[in-house]
């Protein structure tokens, strides 16, 4: 989907992505004990809404929640303050981003596509060096796949991966859980499949 079909969406009053947080965001903290949580700091890469920002959030993190649409960023303050949980926004682009400081944990899901192949290997090494050392990576990426057709609501400035392409770019960190799922979606009400990677890395301390 397009950015500017995204911030669209965003600026009305429905979630488009609900408000309970995808799978993956709950699957931080079986790598992250409750007693090591409070005060880490987690960067939400894509932020959207802020549904995953928000559960994050009241996990303990210290969130920061990053995205391209200041519309989708409102919304996540909105939700934020309707939790009674603290997340701080910014708003930017994953193609020059650089984060100012150090995070504990780099979370991202169905906004890495928007990463152009030309920026993904410097991009990928700024937000690992920006990493401290035994933080987490949990990454969601499209990945192209010869039985799965490209999505009819795919944008012109959305990109997919190649198979691998994600564990490529963390060869000396630890790999946690290197998995690839096909499944179904509807979003725009069209249904269609996806095929993905996750990626869960950890820096070596």
């Amino acid at each position: 989907m397009d950015k500017e079909q995204l911030q669209q969406i965003y600026t009305q009053e429905e979630y488009y992505w609900g408000r309970e947080p995808n799978e993956l965001a709950k699957r931080v903290s079986a790598f992250i004990p409750e007693g090591g949580r409070q005060g880490k700091k987690l960067l939400d890469l894509g932020a959207g809404e802020g549904r995953d920002s928000v559960f994050l959030a009241k996990l303990g993190f210290d969130v920061l929640a990053m995205d391209f649409s200041s519309a989708g960023l409102a919304k996540a303050r909105r939700l934020a303050e309707e939790a009674k949980v603290s997340i701080r926004t910014l708003e930017g682009d994953l193609n020059d981003w650089v984060p100012d400081a150090e995070a504990d944990v780099v979370y991202s899901i169905g906004t890495l596509q928007y990463l152009h192949p030309e920026n993904r290997s410097r991009q990928f090494r700024h937000w690992q060096d920006r990493t401290a050392a035994g933080g987490l990576h949990v990454l969601f990426a499209f990945t192209r796949h010869p039985d799965v057709e490209t999505a009819p609501d795919w944008g012109k400035n959305e990109y997919l991966y190649e198979p691998q392409e994600l564990e490529n770019y963390y060869p000396h960190w630890v790999t946690l859980a290197s998995e690839s799922v096909i499944f179904d979606c509807s979003s725009s009400g069209i249904p269609h499949r996806h095929a993905a990677s996750i990626l869960i890395a950890k820096k070596p301390t």
